[in-house]
């Protein structure tokens, strides 16, 4: 009952958790940047190891994703939360592939989404020793086909 008494409704209580998760995963833009200022190659391996980590400290995935797909009800609110960090996530990976030169950064972005969410998952059906053992390989492939022709 306490719950209720500060959040209206169940879905505004899985919203309002989403929207804190979504703020402290958006901190590590921040983060990278200071780690790595006026280098975005740095950056953008910055953003691999952690993510790498991630599949190593992070048992479960992503909250964000996971929900994503428990929350099948078509139009739920939560649905919107996702949408959007998903999307500002994007972004972010996006510019920064610009920044460190990728000819194709958007392609680029997309590729290491997908390797990311697919390691997630591989990881919960497979374990340690399946495709997501390679996360930090197909990342670094990736990233050296979308450079520049020097």
């Amino acid at each position: 009952m306490t719950l209720y008494r500060h959040f209206g409704s169940k879905d505004d209580l899985i919203c309002e958790t989403l929207r804190i998760k979504s703020e402290k995963a958006s901190a590590f833009w921040g983060e990278l940047e200071s780690s790595h200022p006026n280098d975005p190659i740095a950056r953008l391996q910055g953003w691999v190891d952690a993510m790498a980590k991630c599949l190593t400290d992070d048992r479960f995935g992503c909250d964000l994703a996971n929900a994503a797909v428990e929350l099948k009800e078509q139009g739920h609110p939560a649905h919107a939360v996702i949408e959007k960090f998903k999307l500002t996530q994007r972004r972010r990976l996006e510019s920064l592939c610009r920044d460190a030169g990728a000819s194709e950064p958007e392609l680029l972005s997309d590729t290491l989404t997908m390797l990311m969410e697919g390691a997630q998952v591989s990881k919960l059906a497979t374990g340690n020793e399946g495709p997501s053992m390679r996360f930090m390989r197909a990342c670094q492939a990736a990233i050296a086909s979308s450079r520049h022709p020097v």
